[in-house]
Parts: structure tokens; sequence; C-alpha cells
């Protein structure tokens, strides 16, 4: 029948009034969260972006960024009053090169600049570097026409003091402004979320991380364990004025000659030296032990004599190591012994 065949089909009538209503409710109900409330922009930008669930922002505020940098900055002279040997002298080090090439600078950005939107952050660094620069060899001029002169102490603690100066004025210029408009160090990062990383991501993770500790290790062991280089030992004699001039050339019989010996090791470990003057079969008694660290120097004044006329005298002088049977340095004089020596 024409009419049942009608009835049959459905799927192509017009929808009714409740269907339409139908639909609006599931497209109300697809913005509502699990709990049945509407959700808000910030979860529904988070539910379309999974990028947001691995990683968690931070943000890290200095806001005693010069108080750190007076603190420093005295431990730093702390060290250096103590000898800074040692584990020291790498501590002194790692102060020593921010106390010269940025703390300056900062300080005085800091005074000239206490507001946030005088200048930007990558301003403020590049301008703290280049104004340290300028700074450390100016106050070092200074110096230079004072009575201390161009020396460590002087130019450590005017250093000190002009940091500390900086920071005091940009204490004061700070109080006057409003707390939000003054310049405060901001540092925003992002810190990943671990168990929301992906696998390849952790296993990259794993070795930058493992490829940071080596490389500081490495450095850390070159600082620690120099290579050790040639290793030897500077032997010399001076004439009396501190020079490689003037020495003994004419000397009656019985008379004194006087020159400097000097050691200096750089064996890279300690030693001992003995220092023996030889003329012909006289030998005079031996100076030492000359106990040295690697670097150190020994100097002193040696005299010796000859009691009868000689004609080109050799006069030796050797230099033993603890343990040696043969000289491990020799220098040696021609003096002439005569009567009528002038």
């Amino acid at each position: 029948m024409p009419g049942d065949d009608i009835s049959q089909l459905g799927d192509g009538e017009p929808p009714s009034e409740s269907d339409k209503d139908e639909d609006v409710a599931q497209k109300d109900s697809s913005h509502l969260t699990n709990s049945g409330r509407p959700s808000s922009p910030d979860e529904a930008a988070a539910e379309q972006s999974p990028e947001a669930e691995s990683s968690a922002k931070k943000m890290l505020r200095l806001e005693y960024d010069l108080e750190i940098i007076a603190v420093l900055s005295l431990l730093l002279a702390g060290v250096i009053v103590l000898g800074g040997e040692g584990w020291m002298y790498y501590l002194r080090i790692g102060l020593g090169l921010p106390f010269v090439l940025f703390f300056p600078g900062y300080a005085l950005i800091a005074a000239l600049f206490p507001e946030k939107d005088d200048l930007g952050g990558i301003e403020r660094v590049a301008l703290s570097f280049g104004l340290s620069i300028a700074v450390a060899p100016l106050i070092g001029l200074g110096l230079n026409y004072t009575p201390w002169g161009i020396r460590l102490t002087p130019i450590l603690i005017s250093l000190v003091i002009f940091i500390l100066l900086m920071g005091a004025i940009s204490f004061f210029r700070k109080d006057k402004l409003p707390k939000e408009d003054r310049f405060c160090p901001v540092f925003e990062f992002e810190v990943p979320v671990w168990r929301e990383q992906p696998v390849l991501d952790k296993v990259l993770s794993i070795a930058l991380i493992a490829s940071i500790l080596f490389a500081v290790g490495s450095i850390c062991y070159v600082v620690a364990m120099p290579k050790v280089g040639e290793q030897f030992t500077e032997f010399y004699i001076l004439g009396m004025d501190g020079k490689a001039e003037g020495y003994p050339q004419e000397l009656k019989p019985g008379e004194e000659g006087e020159v400097i010996v000097g050691v200096v090791n750089h064996e890279y470990q300690q030693e001992k030296y003995y220092v023996e003057v030889r003329m012909d079969d006289q030998v005079l008694p031996r100076e030492g032990p000359i106990t040295l660290e690697h670097e150190k120097e020994w100097e002193r004044t040696v005299t010796f004599s000859y009691p009868q006329v000689r004609e080109n005298l050799k006069v030796e002088f050797l230099l033993y190591r603890e343990g040696d049977e043969e000289p491990y340095r020799s220098l040696h004089l021609w003096v002439n012994i005569q009567e009528n020596a002038g």
C-alpha cells in the first residue's frame, strides 16, 4: 500500500521538536565537568592541551640580590685574608671571577636604575659585565697614584667598598619607590612533570644530566690534578748587587769572595737540597738541608777563600738533592788568586 511505504521511511522525516530538545541537552552536557558544574576556560584549555599537564611553571624572585652580593664579597675577602690555601683556593677562584667581572657593574646599575621598568633583564646583565670591566681598571688606576699602589689588598678593599656603597645608594633610592615598582630579579621556568614525560624524553633527560655531571667532574679533576709540566730545579749564582755580573775575579790568598747562590724548586714536589763549594781538593762545608716546596725559592750569601796563589782557580758550586751521589746541578767561576790583587 502506498501509505505503508510512506510510514516505513521514518529516517527521511524532518526532526520533531522533541528530537531538537534532546540534541540541545546533549550539547549543553558536553560543557559540564564530571561534578556537574560548568567547566571554566582554564579547565577547558587544559583538556584541549595535554602539554599543560606535562610541565609546571615556576617563578623565582631574588628579593635580596644585593645582600647576597655583599655577603659573597665579604666572604671572598675573608678567604683571601686566611690565605686561600687548599680547598679555599678553588673557592677563591669561584668567588673572585664574579667579584671582578660582575658584582661592581651590577651594584652600579642597581644604584642608577632602581625601577624595574628602567631596563630589561638582558640589558642589566650585559651592562653589569661591561661596567664591571670598566670600573675595576679605573679603581686600579686611581690606586696607582696612592701610597698603597696596585696590590691585592688595596684593590680588594676598594672593590668591596665600591660594591657596598653602590648597594647602599640602591637601597636608599628603592625605599622611595612603591614596592611593585622596585626592580627585583625574577626567573620564570617550566619544570617538567616526570611521570607525564614520554619515555624518549626521559632517556634524553637522563643522558643530558649524566653528560653535565661528567663535564663538571672532568673540570674539577683537571683543576685539582693539573698536568705536570717539565720538572727541574733552578740553580744560579749572582753578584752581590743581585745581578748576573760583578762576580769576584781577583782575590788575595785567604781573602773571602762573596756571591749570592739561589735555588728554585720546579719539581712539583717537596725536595731537600744541599749546596757545596769545591776548589780543587778543598771542599767547604755543605749548606743544608734546604727544604723547598714546589715553586719555592732559597737565596743565601756564600763566601769562599783559597790560601795559596793560583791562576785560573775553578770555584765550583754544586747542588745535590737528598740521596744523590753525584751533583744534580753545577756552576763555576774562574778566579785569580794573586798577592797583588786589587
